[in-house]
């Protein structure tokens, strides 16, 4: 029989084990994401067999409807995965949200989305990575796609760039626009000004919700030890920060034995000024460069909404092989 307890303190899962199958989770990312609510499923040997996080205090709305969001959303087997969707639409319904999203670690600056088509290639770094029947535990439970995303795979990073990049870069550059790598001795400085540009670039984007300096930072700390420099590019004009991209290797090569000859674009951001038109692909270009120059052979444009504009830019090298889901229902 399975128990659903709702945890109020995180320390209380590191007493509690997992049962086989079910990804780790760290008690610190519980305190640090600060949920309204977090709820494991138990076995009745008080093991945990299914887990999910809520959160309606600080969530932006959506067609009308205040929305509830469903995160750290683990569970084995569709039973377990009944019951806490039941419990988590439940609890949102009660505090007086119009529809539950997931999942979603809170927001959209952390993971979220469930992988919906694949051609087959492994899992890339920091992609969502579930089992493949966690889509169907929200269909079933009555969700459906409120987003959909996709990620493509450009092979021909030793192709030319297009011609009209190299037109907007010359145009650019007599504007003032210059690109230079990120400063890692400057690590924090830089991070400071990535977040200027991303605050500004997007505040239109779907869902989107704005994230402190302070937490920008903590978000993006963990993942300095595995930067390269080259791959991470900023724009400025007039000493001030108008664009960025931010690329960085495929580590999940090397932790499956093989080589790392993969990057990945996990960020590209610009300035919303009709003057810095043609800057995304002037960064997309240079980093082309600087991917085939440091001897990677595939290039990632990681995690694009449907709509974004980005995805002109992808088209003309990259070609899709994977396409993700963000749930909901109204409640």
């Amino acid at each position: 029989m399975t128990h659903l307890l709702r945890i109020q303190d995180p320390s209380v899962l590191k007493g509690l084990n997992a049962t086989d199958g079910l990804p780790v989770f760290d008690p610190a990312t519980l305190a640090r994401h600060a949920p309204d609510a977090h709820w494991v499923s138990l076995d009745d040997d008080g093991v945990i067999e299914g887990r999910l996080s809520l959160w309606w205090q600080t969530t932006p709305r959506h067609a009308g409807h205040r929305l509830g969001i469903i995160g750290h959303y683990a569970a084995g087997g569709m039973e377990v995965g009944r019951q806490l969707l039941t419990r988590a639409c439940h609890e949102l319904r009660a505090q007086q949200c119009g529809m539950a999203v997931g999942p979603m670690d809170g927001n959209t600056w952390r993971p979220y989305r469930f992988v919906t088509e694949s051609h087959g290639d492994p899992p890339f770094f920091l992609e969502p990575n579930h089992p493949s029947d966690w889509p169907q535990q929200f269909i079933n439970h009555g969700f459906k796609p409120l987003a959909n995303y996709y990620s493509s795979v450009d092979e021909r990073i030793d192709a030319d760039g297009e011609p009209h990049a190299q037109r907007a870069a010359d145009r650019l550059a007599r504007l003032g626009v210059t690109v230079r790598p990120l400063e890692m001795g400057r690590f924090e400085e830089e991070l400071r000004t990535i977040h200027r540009v991303v605050t500004a670039s997007f505040q239109s984007s779907f869902l989107y919700q704005p994230l402190s300096e302070a937490q920008f930072l903590a978000e993006y700390e963990p993942i300095r030890a595995f930067l390269q420099p080259e791959l991470v590019l900023i724009a400025t004009c007039e000493d001030r920060p108008v664009g960025f991209i931010f690329t960085l290797p495929d580590l999940l090569q090397a932790r499956s034995g093989r080589p790392i000859d993969t990057a990945i674009i996990k960020t590209l951001a610009i300035l919303p000024a009709r003057h810095f038109a043609g800057l995304g692909s002037c960064l997309v270009a240079a980093n082309r460069r600087a991917v085939h120059r440091l001897g990677y052979r595939r290039l990632i444009h990681a995690l694009m909404h449907e709509s974004n504009k980005s995805r002109s830019i992808s088209a003309r090298f990259a070609s899709v092989f994977r396409r993700y889901s963000l749930f909901a229902k109204p409640l």
